[in-house]
């Protein structure tokens, strides 16, 4: 039987200006999704990152104590490279993120804050496909991120934030999950893809301590540029599942 042919991506609808990217690491940007905020900030789109960690728990020849504020350093040297001059950290302790209501609320704030018209998350389901098990936090950020962004919508739910002055903000039209195996869209990076590349190859003390295929920046990238171009039509794309909100 002749297999069947990969399902065709859609491309993402762009008609917009500010997005807030919340993700639960430094690198969790790179790994795909970078190249698609160095084409929206080439537009004129504003993107901000939001790292819920610092990523101190991600290397483990490096105390927490020494390796949070480097991978903050390269983050924010990363992201850069992409045109994005605004990185937050919320400080979550790495590896042990909760989902729950405190991180709910600091997503919601971040959203009420600076009020974007699509949110960018990583992976949120149990898995990348197949048996490749999804890691604790982005679980726990990325299903998080989903309901801070309705949270952040709803006047009645956490009125505290309102009396710090972020009022509800129900502009958000779209979530982005990137990484996603339910990914059905996706954003033609070819012009951007080394921009892309040098944007994960900034972070090399981590990868340095990674080891692996996943430390091999441009070839883990081509692989998953190329795989996602193939099924747009064009030579490299960022792929995400979108979730519609308005």
């Amino acid at each position: 039987m002749a297999e069947q042919a990969p399902t065709r991506h859609q491309p993402i609808d762009e008609d917009w200006h500010t997005a807030l990217a919340i993700v639960a690491h430094p690198d969790d940007m790179e790994y795909g999704a970078a190249a698609a905020a160095a084409r929206w900030t080439a537009q004129g789109k504003t993107v901000v990152y939001v790292m819920v960690t610092s990523g101190e728990a991600g290397i483990a020849s490096l105390d927490p104590a020494e390796c949070g504020p480097l991978r903050e350093a390269e983050q924010i040297a990363s992201a850069a490279l992409v045109g994005v001059d605004v990185v937050e950290f919320l400080g979550h302790p790495d590896g042990v993120v909760e989902y729950g209501l405190p991180l709910r609320r600091d997503i919601a704030r971040c959203v009420r804050r600076h009020r974007p018209e699509v949110v960018i998350t990583t992976n949120f389901r149990d898995t990348y496909g197949g048996s490749f098990p999804n890691q604790a936090d982005h679980i726990a950020v990325g299903r998080a991120v989903l309901d801070g962004v309705r949270d952040a919508g709803n006047g009645w739910v956490f009125r505290e934030l309102a009396d710090e002055g972020h009022p509800s903000w129900n502009g958000v039209r779209m979530v982005l999950a990137a990484g996603s195996p339910e990914a059905a869209h996706a954003v033609d990076i070819t012009g951007h893809f080394a921009s892309g590349v040098a944007s994960l190859k900034a972070h090399r003390t981590y990868l340095a301590g990674l080891g692996g295929d996943m430390a091999d920046a441009e070839g883990f990238l081509e692989s998953s540029g190329r795989t996602a171009g193939s099924r747009l039509g064009v030579t490299y794309a960022s792929a995400f599942e979108v979730l519609r909100l308005g």
